[in-house]
């Protein structure tokens, strides 16, 4: 039975779809993007980040992106966590673990009623409101034609089962730690609740 959900949404231009790693995306939408080749679609559930591969091509190929990749500052990433907790209060999502980086952000979040791509889609839009909201927003410098900002996340995002106690643990310590492997400290947020399962 799942108990829980380990999901990673990463922010505009972390993960191209043609990412000579792999990628779980069907196509490449731009032209610009598609000269450095198809998408390069794998089945697999493990992650693909420490696949080997040419770096300097993937940062080549990320250079015809519409828009410059998003990094978030650290300002940004308190904004997102706010936005988070908004949902969090609105629906009653159990939050496990959260990382929240500044290309990319992991979740350990609890079984609910709701399919996880709504959960996710709601977390998303409520950071991205906050974002608006504080004058945050990583595209404020980019109006559309019908006045709307891009958004900053990419559309699609990576999840897989927890099914056990055991794995729950292991997640959320894997998440918990996630930021000292780019040299952050830990991040505790307010709407995180480790021993609510």
């Amino acid at each position: 039975m799942v108990l829980a959900y380990h999901v990673i949404i990463s922010f505009y231009g972390f993960w191209l779809p043609n990412d000579p790693r792999g990628s779980w995306s069907e196509w490449v939408a731009s032209w610009e993007l598609f000269r450095y080749g198809p998408a390069t679609k794998v089945d697999t559930d493990k992650s693909v980040a420490y696949a080997p591969h040419d770096r300097a091509e993937r940062l080549r190929a990320k250079e015809s992106l519409r828009y410059p990749p998003v990094l978030l500052t650290g300002v940004q990433a308190r904004a997102v966590a706010r936005g988070f907790a908004t949902a969090c209060e609105e629906s009653g999502y159990v939050i496990l673990a959260c990382a929240i980086l500044p290309d990319h952000v992991h979740l350990i979040i609890g079984r609910n009623d709701r399919p996880i791509a709504q959960i996710v889609s709601h977390l998303k839009g409520r950071a991205t409101q906050q974002l608006k909201r504080e004058g945050l927003h990583p595209f404020d410098f980019v109006k559309l034609k019908d006045g709307s900002l891009p958004s900053p996340w990419a559309q699609k995002y990576w999840k897989i089962f927890v099914d056990s106690e055991e794995y729950v643990d292991c997640a959320i310590t894997y998440v918990e730690h996630n930021p000292e492997k780019e040299g952050k400290p830990k991040q505790k947020w307010s709407f995180v609740r480790t021993n609510a399962l």
